[in-house]
């Protein structure tokens, strides 16, 4: 029997179980959408517990704002660190103003901040916006590659 790993779809929630030679691609056995659709997941705050804690896959969350110069700067980052680390990272993106409970209790004090998640719990975070490449190594450094 192969090693398989728990996903849990962006767009309805269920836990899927893949194999790891498929991580990158399928589809939701509840649902039918595309597990990996190559770009940041949206969550909310019911969203946010069941991601982070039930993905076996990492969890960047990225807690930002519509308001934020800074956080607008990053999207497209974001976009692209969805695209390149299909089935090796989730990318999330949780608005602060719509969660403020999450927001408060990772005491999210400056935007954008990006938390790195791993068996749902927080394992490192920056702040600030940075360029693709600094990020990249930042989560290499975490064994994401």
């Amino acid at each position: 029997m192969s090693d398989s790993r728990h996903v849990v779809c962006p767009a309805c929630g269920a836990i899927n179980r893949l194999p790891v030679e498929r991580l990158g691609s399928g589809n939701c056995g509840r649902c039918g959408e595309t597990l990996f659709p190559g770009q940041p997941v949206v969550l909310d705050e019911s969203r946010f517990e069941r991601q982070v804690s039930r993905s076996e896959l990492p969890v960047l969350v990225d807690f930002w704002a519509e308001w934020c110069g800074p956080c607008k700067m990053m999207a497209p980052t974001f976009d692209q660190l969805a695209r390149d680390f299909r089935g090796r990272l989730v990318v999330a993106k949780l608005e602060t103003e719509r969660a403020p409970a999450v927001s408060a209790r990772f005491g999210i004090r400056s935007i954008p901040t990006m938390i790195l998640f791993s068996g749902g719990r927080e394992i490192d975070r920056l702040s600030g916006a940075l360029p693709a490449a600094q990020l990249t190594q930042w989560l290499a450094g975490h064994g994401i590659r």
